[in-house]
């Protein structure tokens, strides 16, 4: 049955310093009518990913916005997870096809799930492909149902674009990141575009002083007095730490002090995570300059946090990405960053402006060697990357997006 989440208190007031006065204005001016709305978000899992960091902040504001805000997650074993993995990279492009008995776990545990929707709402809304036949046999009468899609389905595996498609052509409506990951056909409903964002007073991008961030990473191992070449995301094929490693190897061979810290999550419906950790670590070998870590070794938000503030460099080698809220974070900490020109991380980097963005770990390399032999340039390319993320990427800005998509639906 599905779970309901603390999500605790937080006030839209608390970023009056942070972002514009007219946000402000327009977040208030456009909740108003919305006031006492049941709104219920539904995804897989609590922690482990950026949606769930989304919702731990959207959904407590969406309630000091005057809304009734809830969120659930379903409740699922392993066998799910490695369904949904497979689900997920096939809509990513992957090769693999649901087989006839993974096609009936991911339905059952859809159906499992549906007994938790006791409660009536005005608003669903389902995030990703994990909870999307929920819709279809839910026993809420009334509310408007929207399908919020956070990854890429420009390219999809055709049979498992097929697989959902009936299950989200019952929706209100659908959410993009970018209108280049709306699969080809014009069969989703009414799609929307709408960039993620990040919260800047949440642990993980709060302000750390450069003494507080050193003093935390120092208690990893590192050495806090060389430079720190930084890749944030989960171990998954997708996110190439492997071309991570192999970027570093060439930058190493002109800078010899480099480190490398690789700092991960392991998410529960992430069961491929677990062997890339593996791979990934038998890659590095037995460098001691390369670092691995996750909430394995109680790496946190803080500590993510500390780790983004101290790097000289972060960098995001992605294959494919949704949108690279890593990036989004790097940037906002003001953080020389090289990214992968993939996704919807040309969003948040102006090539050469805010950062860099890359093809290859070969480009990789060289654009982390431009940062670390002119810092000069490397400070103010940050600075301007941060503004851009304050005016693009905080969460007021998706805050005010979500209430003109509840208004677009509300009746009359």
């Amino acid at each position: 049955m599905l779970r309901a989440v603390n999500v605790g208190h937080k006030s839209l007031a608390d970023y009056h310093s942070i972002v514009s006065r007219d946000l402000i204005a327009e977040v208030r001016a456009l909740a108003q009518p919305l006031e006492g709305k049941r709104v219920l978000h539904i995804n897989a899992t609590s922690f482990g990913g950026g949606v769930a960091e989304i919702l731990y902040t959207l959904v407590p504001l969406m309630n000091d916005a005057g809304l009734v805000a809830d969120w659930k997650v379903m409740h699922a074993r392993e066998e799910f997870f490695h369904v949904t993995k497979a689900l997920h990279n096939g809509l990513q492009g992957g090769d693999h096809v649901l087989t006839a008995d993974e096609r009936t776990i991911f339905e059952r545990y859809n159906l499992m799930n549906v007994g938790g929707l006791t409660e009536e709402y005005d608003f669903v809304i389902v995030h990703d492909p994990q909870p999307i036949l929920m819709r279809e046999h839910a026993p809420i009468d009334g509310a408007r149902w929207i399908w919020r899609c956070h990854i890429d389905l420009s390219t999809p595996n055709p049979e498992v674009l097929d697989f959902i498609l009936p299950m989200v052509e019952g929706y209100d409506l659908s959410v993009f990141h970018m209108a280049q990951y709306i699969p080809p056909g014009n069969r989703m409903p009414q799609p929307v575009i709408m960039p993620p964002a990040i919260d800047p007073l949440a642990p993980k991008n709060m302000a750390l002083t450069p003494e507080d961030a050193a003093y935390i990473v120092d208690q990893f191992g590192l050495d806090v007095d060389r430079a720190l070449m930084l890749q944030v995301s989960r171990f998954d094929p997708w996110k190439d730490p492997l071309g991570v490693i192999d970027a570093y190897r060439i930058v190493k061979e002109q800078v010899p002090e480099l480190q490398l810290a690789l700092v991960g999550s392991m998410a529960t419906d992430d069961p491929e995570g677990w062997d890339y950790y593996q791979r990934t670590l038998d890659y590095a070998a037995d460098d001691g300059d390369i670092y691995i870590l996750s909430n394995l070794n109680n790496v946190g938000s803080v500590e993510v946090n500390a780790f983004q503030t101290h790097a000289a460099v972060v960098v995001q080698k992605s294959i494919r990405e949704g949108f690279g809220l890593t990036v989004t974070e790097g940037l906002w900490k003001a953080r020389p960053s090289v990214a992968a020109n993939v996704g919807g991380i040309p969003l948040q980097i102006v090539d050469g402006q805010t950062g860099f963005l890359v093809d290859s770990a070969e480009q990789c390399a060289a654009r982390v060697l431009d940062y670390l032999r002119d810092p000069d340039r490397a400070r103010a390319m940050a600075r301007r990357g941060k503004q851009r993320v304050r005016h693009d990427f905080l969460t007021p800005r998706l805050l005010r997006d979500w209430l003109g998509i509840l208004t677009r639906l509300s009746p009359g």
